[in-house]
């Protein structure tokens, strides 16, 4: 999905930032206009001020739960892969590519955009419907990104008894020796997690990663074992979160221990290998310098080749908005 507010900074506001911060944030998700005022409006947990990325993943939104009608028309994209997944409702998703599918709950989709690649999406229907889904952004490494573009839909994905009624689906990457079949192209996890109401999951982490928890529907709460606390300083509180926030766990840590709260609980894993590059983000490119969004924003505007045609539509697209006045530069870890 495409992000219309340009709202990735575009100065590093804090030359001092990337100081050593704190291991563990709680991070409030914040309300965005989505494509304008006659569009609907979505929560966004990632990036943040103080967190640009969890492993490789450099955006999360989630629109819904709601009753709208949803039309996003050609958009494009560069350096990233689009994860989504639906929490309710049908999307219809049409790409540079030729795909042609309708988004459901239980299935993935995710598109690769490598170079570049355009792509539309619509509620099903004429009429408002009932949606809700997590839309994320993995950032290609330098590796991939300037490849070609791709589009996989997986219907099976691996599933996990979590213990005690609880079950986890792999929906990319690996947790716990499940591993989704979804092309990833780094160290990578992104898994939902679903506990009765009062379960207590333990939940296996790899150490060099990274993680966050977003809470979807029902509150948890999240202890963790790191190395600091194996070696003898003092336990960490646990954290209660609910839906509308991240919970940044950090790396270093052995496990996690999850508690439903008095309603049953789903749950987002976020997880991942501290991604190697600093990115430039900007509306829905992702890049390593000013210079190269500024020249995909420029083929975008003069239709370019690079991004294609969707299929299904004329000439409708959306604009490109204009470059802010300052040159884009990464924006900065603080925690």
């Amino acid at each position: 999905m495409t992000r219309f507010d340009a709202e990735t900074a575009p100065v590093d506001e804090d030359p001092g930032a990337g100081s050593p911060g704190p291991r563990r944030a709680l991070l409030e998700a914040r309300e965005v206009p989505l494509g304008g005022v006659r569009a609907m409006s979505v929560h966004r947990f990632l990036p943040q001020r103080d967190l640009p990325l969890v492993g490789a993943w450099c955006f999360l939104d989630r629109f819904g739960p709601q009753r709208t009608r949803m039309r996003v028309e050609p958009h494009p994209h560069i350096g990233l892969q689009t994860v989504t997944w639906p929490l309710a409702g049908e999307v219809h998703h049409r790409d540079t590519l030729g795909s042609d599918v309708v988004i459901e709950r239980g299935a993935l989709n995710i598109m690769t955009s490598g170079a570049g690649i355009a792509h539309s999406e619509y509620s099903v229907g004429d009429e408002p419907i009932p949606l809700d889904a997590l839309q994320l952004w993995v950032a290609l490494p330098e590796e991939r990104r300037h490849g070609a573009p791709d589009f996989e839909r997986h219907d099976d994905l691996p599933e996990l008894d979590l213990g005690g009624g609880a079950t986890a689906t792999v929906v990319v990457g690996e947790l716990a020796g499940a591993v989704s079949p979804a092309t990833m192209h780094t160290p990578i996890v992104g898994a939902e997690l679903r506990l009765p109401a009062g379960a207590i999951v333990d939940l296996p982490l790899e150490t060099a990663w990274e993680y966050a928890v977003v809470p979807v529907f029902g509150s948890v709460r999240v202890e963790g074992t790191d190395e600091a606390a194996e070696a003898g300083a003092d336990a960490e509180t646990q954290d209660a979160v609910a839906p509308g926030a991240l919970l940044y766990l950090g790396d270093g840590r052995r496990g996690t221990r999850l508690t439903a709260g008095d309603e049953d609980a789903t749950v987002f894993l976020l997880g991942g290998e501290p991604f190697g590059d600093e990115i430039v983000m900007w509306w829905n490119f992702v890049g390593r310098s000013h210079d190269e969004i500024e020249a995909a924003r420029e083929e975008w505007e003069a239709a370019s080749d690079r991004f294609g045609h969707v299929t299904g539509h004329g000439d409708e697209r959306i604009p490109a908005p204009p470059l802010p006045h300052v040159r884009l530069t990464p924006r900065r870890r603080r925690l």
